[in-house]
């Protein structure tokens, strides 16, 4: 089987993705970072991955001084808290388009998902999830602007000189994500 034909078949399999549970008490982000850490699993350090060292997806180009290989589970929920799910104003954003943003934004950093998320919105990119970004979104349907960014997300994927080494897993995961997205709005 070719590459395009492993994703097609990956998503028309039948698999029911569930919802994003919120128990009483939590946060969207809590309820949310499960699916994240799922993706990201444990600890690797693939030679070809320019992040280098990784583990539950923080990476020891994005934080030098952290010990990479001890980081634990909690340490690195705080980090995507604070340098993710803040900075892309998860709070603000409608429950799917959060979770979508804050993916890509774990992926491939901050700027360029709210770049991506700009242009699926139609609105000039500057990387700043700004009033005239908040707007824009407003127009669209939560499904709608979640399935544009996941669209944005995967011609960006193709675009990069690792998609040789990691376009499969990356594709897999947007696979996922088109299915969370069904379940979420």
């Amino acid at each position: 089987m070719g590459f395009f034909s492993d994703l097609l078949a990956g998503l028309t399999k039948t698999v029911k993705a569930q919802p994003i549970p919120v128990p009483r008490g939590t946060s969207f982000f809590d309820a949310a970072i499960n699916r994240i850490l799922a993706h990201e699993g444990g600890y690797v350090n693939h030679p070809k991955d320019p992040g280098g060292e990784t583990n539950w997806g923080i990476s020891k180009r994005s934080y030098p001084n952290l010990d990479i290989k001890h980081l634990t589970r909690d340490q690195a929920i705080a980090i995507y808290k604070r340098d993710y799910w803040d900075r892309i104003q998860g709070d603000v954003l409608p429950h799917s388009l959060a979770f979508q943003v804050l993916d890509f934004a774990i992926n491939s950093g901050v700027g360029t998902a709210i770049r991506k998320l700009q242009s699926a919105a139609g609105v000039p990119e500057d990387g700043v999830l700004g009033p005239l970004t908040l707007s824009a979104i407003k127009s669209f349907s939560d499904a709608d602007l979640s399935q544009l960014l996941i669209a944005e997300r995967l011609e960006f994927y193709t675009s990069l000189s690792t998609f040789p080494s990691f376009g499969r897993g990356w594709t897999r995961r947007l696979a996922k994500n088109i299915r969370y997205n069904v379940t979420d709005t």
